[in-house]
């Protein structure tokens, strides 16, 4: 690995790698003629519970800011994310009256409530995705290569001039941070400066996803793309198809609707703000079309898509089940297009994941209905079918409902874990992107899991309630987070305010259900350790 990794500078130019287009007679050069990492390089890379520090590869090393910093800083992102249609009902100005009317920010204040400071059981080696030795270093001077010698800052070496684990690439730190509690933890640095690598690292590659990938949701019957960066990290980038006041047609089906690249991006900011911190960070970008996809791609089925419009803009529409077509084809304006970038999950060859049929699937059939749809007491059967008769999972199956009614998302067939934490783990909330598609109908139906079991964390119950009141209100929340995203705004006000509405109505149903069964019964008391055990009391009762 030593001498491995400062061939793969030196060859790439320093983290780079051909970045001329090539034509589609011209076959696509080997990764290793190129000096660029082959599939097996990568995964040498990215195994570091063998060799952890041998994965330093990253160019950009972000500074945190410090606390005192953060106003400056949200300032500067709110300066370079002002832009787009003035036309559009933006949601900066209301967010920053209520911001200046508090005196404050609203999200400090939540983070700083007590609901969110819960602390996590003692992490085991059972308990985390990966074991780090943190014992091995990696020496530069042993590479003798110049390139290693001037890539980092003097912070970044211990008194041995060996290279530390914070200086390890973001994307890494977070793939080593994911435990069987939680995705990512509640204050982690590391999330803020990987949601920055997204969309500043040089983008060195991008193919079509297909089946055959071992990283993040494979397949899929829309356009999604592999974007690879300069420090070997990837992110599934989805492009933007619709306007911001663009609402799904209401003579569609929730399984042709299109997928919004906004829905992405603000999944992962209402997951953080109801403290699941289960979706993989999403930020947005504007990507150059011909720089950053067409001329760095090495992927022929995408590259040959590409074309000039009518209108003199540049197009593709690469390869998929529907809307990949001429006349679905994604326009740049010339060549400049919004996306959604999914940071990746670690590969599947290293940390493997399971894939759960949803229990409530929907039958993605224009005249037929599910089991669920027409037997009232199905929760009583699926409440007696592993893995959802012990452990968290039947209570995690209602987080996702309320996250998903919250979304107006229709579209949950499938959910994954981590098989290494086997089923006493949280559910990875993936592939968001048909959310947020109708602000005036709300589709009471994605409640049905709720109505039918009637159950819920104590916590979530409580998050719920504090979101619902004036000071914390969810909308206000929402604004104030996503205005920190460079493609701000991300969503429009009646979206924002659905959500309030959405949340009303959760809480009614809750209300119903304990005025039924009673609040022992409806809410598991899940922020109670039992004596004698490290883990939190969450096991499913029975009448």
């Amino acid at each position: 690995m030593i001498d491995l990794l400062p061939k793969l500078e030196r060859h790439g130019g320093g983290g780079g790698g051909c970045s001329c287009s090539h034509t589609p007679s011209e076959e696509p050069q080997s990764w290793g003629k190129q000096g660029w990492p082959n599939k097996h390089t990568l995964r040498i890379l990215q195994d570091f519970s063998n060799e952890p520090s041998s994965n330093v590869s990253s160019h950009s090393l972000e500074r945190i800011p410090a606390a005192g910093d953060k106003t400056q800083a949200l300032k500067r992102l709110e300066q370079h994310g002002l832009r787009g249609d003035r036309k559009r009902q933006l949601i900066q100005d209301t967010a920053a009256a209520e911001h200046s009317a508090l005196g404050g920010s609203r999200l400090l204040a939540l983070y700083d409530h007590p609901l969110y400071k819960r602390p996590l059981p003692p992490l085991t080696d059972e308990d985390t995705l990966f074991n780090v030795n943190t014992d091995i270093r990696f020496d530069p001077k042993a590479a003798e290569d110049q390139t290693w010698n001037t890539e980092g800052t003097v912070d970044e070496f211990g008194p041995t001039g060996e290279l530390t684990a914070e200086s390890y690439p973001n994307w890494l730190r977070f793939h080593i941070g994911i435990n069987r509690f939680e995705l990512y933890s509640r204050h982690n640095p590391v999330i803020d400066a990987l949601l920055k690598d997204l969309v500043t690292q040089r983008i060195t590659s991008m193919r079509l996803l297909g089946g055959s990938s071992s990283t993040m949701k494979s397949g899929g019957t829309q356009l999604k793309l592999i974007m690879t960066f300069q420090n070997y990290g990837q992110a599934l980038f989805k492009p933007m198809k619709q306007t911001r006041e663009q609402e799904t047609p209401p003579d569609f089906f929730y399984f042709s609707d299109f997928e919004r690249h906004n829905a992405e991006i603000a999944a992962f900011h209402l997951d953080k703000i109801l403290d699941f911190r289960r979706v993989p960070p999403v930020a947005g970008r504007l990507v150059n079309m011909t720089k950053e996809i067409r001329d760095v791609t090495r992927d022929k089925k995408l590259w040959r898509t590409f074309f000039i419009s009518p209108a003199n803009n540049v197009c593709f529409y690469g390869e998929c089940s529907y809307y990949c077509s001429t006349e679905h084809a994604l326009c740049g304006k010339p060549d400049q297009i919004e996306g959604s970038l999914a940071a990746f999950l670690p590969d599947l060859a290293l940390a493997k994941r399971k894939t759960w049929r949803n229990p409530w699937r929907r039958s993605y059939h224009k005249r037929k209905k599910a089991e669920w749809e027409v037997d009232p007491d199905y929760c009583e059967e699926v409440k007696q079918t592993p893995p959802y008769d012990s452990g968290t999972r039947l209570l995690d199956i209602m987080d996702m409902t309320i996250f998903d009614f919250l979304m107006g998302n229709m579209d949950r067939h499938h959910y994954e874990t981590f098989e290494k934490f086997g089923n006493e783990t949280f559910i990875i909330h993936l592939d968001n992107g048909r959310g947020f598609g109708k602000h005036s109908h709300d589709e009471i139906s994605i409640l049905v899991p709720l109505t039918q079991c009637c159950r819920v964390k104590k916590s979530t119950h409580l998050r719920l309630q504090l979101l619902a009141k004036e000071e914390y209100k969810l909308s206000m929340l929402m604004a104030e987070s996503l205005v920190r995203d460079r493609l701000s705004p991300i969503l429009i006000q009646p979206h924002l305010d659905a959500m309030d509405r959405r949340l009303r109505q959760v809480l009614n149903v809750l209300s119903g259900c304990i005025e039924k069964e009673g609040y022992g019964y409806v809410v598991e008391d899940d922020l109670r350790v039992e004596r004698g055990t490290d883990h939190f009391h969450t096991g499913p009762r029975r009448r």
